[in-house]
């Protein structure tokens, strides 16, 4: 069973348009029944001056994907996701080629739900290691008003 609530990658890649997500590179490769990936290039874009990719741009892609996977798995119309923390831990430089990001979920509660973000290289191998804790909030249509209490 699938953990979305109905979206694809076009509907995602469309929300990207004129955003750091865009300007990364960063898009939607794969949607799983309980995952997400996606992948950004390792260039001009997102190296640092020494020539390997910023963890900066490895963490704009695990957020990126934890954001969508927490966007995909609420009811949109009742509820949206902000990010509230973020960890990553990078395990080994890499100079070219893409990386490819996998988002999975720890725990998807009612009000905070919990990602984990493997990156990795061309090769397969371990880039780095990330989790995202994402909050969960009332769209402001649907806050009580002073009409609207009894």
């Amino acid at each position: 069973m699938s953990l979305w609530h109905g979206a694809d990658a076009v509907d995602l890649g469309a929300m990207a348009t004129g955003t750091l997500i865009e300007n990364l590179g960063i898009e939607i490769v794969e949607i799983r029944d309980d995952a997400l990936v996606g992948r950004m290039p390792v260039d001009h874009r997102t190296v640092q001056p020494a020539g390997v990719l910023h963890g900066g741009a490895s963490v704009a892609l695990a957020e990126t994907l934890a954001s969508w996977a927490g966007y995909l798995a609420v009811d949109r119309e009742r509820f949206h996701v902000v990010g509230q923390e973020i960890n990553a831990n990078h395990i080994r430089p890499i100079s070219s080629g893409w990386v490819t990001a996998t988002v999975t979920p720890v725990n998807i509660g009612r009000r905070v739900h919990v990602w984990e973000i493997r990156i990795v290289d061309d090769a397969g191998k371990l880039v780095c290691i990330s989790r995202c804790t994402l909050a969960v909030i009332e769209q402001r249509s649907t806050y009580a008003t002073p009409e609207t209490r009894g």
